[in-house]
């Protein structure tokens, strides 16, 4: 039997969000994952890495315990369809 559940999300306005949209994955085997997602738009000379190590301290300053983590995911892309 298949189920399926259809939803509306009322997203906000594109010009309220940020120019990339990220997903950011730390995990601490054994002792636990977690995953953070959001917007940013980084500043005109910012590097992919100058991004990523701030959200990665952003990651850490809502998880301290995530300071040890591995990253098993991350991506960065524009936020566009």
């Amino acid at each position: 039997m298949t189920s399926q559940t259809s939803s509306t999300a009322t997203a906000a306005p594109a010009a309220a969000q940020g120019s990339h949209m990220w997903v950011l994955t730390l995990e601490i085997p054994g002792r636990g994952m977690t995953t953070a997602h959001g917007t940013v738009t980084p500043p005109a000379d910012a590097t992919r890495h100058d991004t990523f190590r701030t959200l990665l301290d952003h990651v850490v300053s809502q998880d301290p315990q995530m300071a040890s983590g591995n990253c098993v995911f991350f991506t960065l892309e524009p936020n566009l369809l």
